[in-house]
């Protein structure tokens, strides 16, 4: 019977003896590897390492020289419709800004917003009391209008602009209001109030070139004039918003004859009666009954752009 001392020797000695089998071989030398060490750069040559020949740096093959695609490249007919393409689309881009800044002048454009803060508050003023005003003649530097900012009779496009949007905020708060407001609504009402300022804009431009009548008025002036009417149909659904029904009839009566009256005497100046070389007025009429055709249906539009809204079923 072994002792615990014969059996911890025996055990050491067997540790001795087979400890580096993995390792030595039993003449002594180092034995075969059973797998082969892939750690090396060697063992994956196409993988960033350049011994291989035939590929790149990167570890690829490079494709072959003629592949289609190179050899579409290097066709001069392909080069040359390549270049030709992007002649066309240079000219076209060219035609296309020649085109718009003939119609739609980015010079133009800046002189209707140059505007202040001083020149905005005196025009929603004269906007809202035109009674009080009586000098509404525009001055003029030579051939050049004055800035809307030193002229505070001349039209202007920042208070169309910004009174179009604050319209369409309002409409959608009265909506909330009345539990009839959905995230589409603020598109219908955007692009039903576009239209049809758009259809009067048109309809004011054929009756000037029908009727033959002789007018300073450009058609960025009579969008300006039509777009002073929103100043009014703000302060209609606000009041009705308020004091309901009655504060908007109410709002929407006296702002109907305020900006009737603010454009009637506005466009006196703008729409100019034709003089003959014998001396005599001729279009008088004519120029008298397009001023109060379009100050008379701007009471229309603001009753028919606000009442739906003011009044939701």
């Amino acid at each position: 019977m072994d002792t615990p001392s014969g059996f911890r020797q025996r055990k050491s000695a067997g540790k001795r003896k087979g400890g580096n089998k993995g390792t030595r071989s039993p003449h002594g030398g180092a034995r075969p590897q059973l797998f082969e060490d892939t750690s090396t750069p060697q063992a994956y040559p196409g993988y960033g390492y350049p011994p291989n020949p035939g590929m790149d740096q990167s570890g690829f093959m490079p494709p072959p020289a003629g592949y289609p695609g190179q050899q579409v490249l290097n066709d001069p007919m392909a080069n040359m419709a390549v270049q030709y393409g992007q002649t066309l689309a240079g000219q076209g881009k060219e035609y296309m800004k020649e085109n718009l800044e003939k119609y739609v002048s980015s010079s133009k454009l800046k002189y209707y917003f140059a505007v202040d803060t001083t020149y905005v508050g005196k025009k929603l003023g004269l906007i809202a009391f035109p009674f009080t005003h009586s000098d509404w003649s525009i001055r003029y530097n030579q051939d050049e209008p004055v800035a809307p900012r030193y002229e505070v009779n001349a039209p202007d496009l920042y208070i169309p602009v910004m009174a179009f949007v604050t319209y369409i905020l309002v409409a959608g708060i009265v909506l909330g209001t009345q539990n009839k407001f959905t995230p589409e609504q603020l598109g219908i009402q955007a692009s039903s109030a576009l239209v049809w300022i758009i259809i009067e804009v048109l309809a004011l431009m054929l009756s000037l070139y029908v009727m033959n009548v002789s007018s300073q008025l450009k058609y960025l002036d009579i969008l300006a004039y039509s777009g002073y009417k929103y100043v009014g149909m703000i302060a209609c659904l606000l009041a009705g918003l308020v004091f309901k029904a009655s504060g908007y009839y109410a709002i929407l009566l006296y702002f109907s004859i305020s900006t009737a009256f603010f454009l009637v005497r506005t466009l006196r100046v703008q729409v100019l009666p034709h003089t003959d070389t014998d001396g005599f007025t001729r279009g008088s009429k004519r120029s008298l009954y397009l001023i109060l055709t379009m100050s008379l249906v701007q009471p229309i539009f603001m009753w028919w752009l606000t009442s739906h809204i003011m009044f939701a079923r």
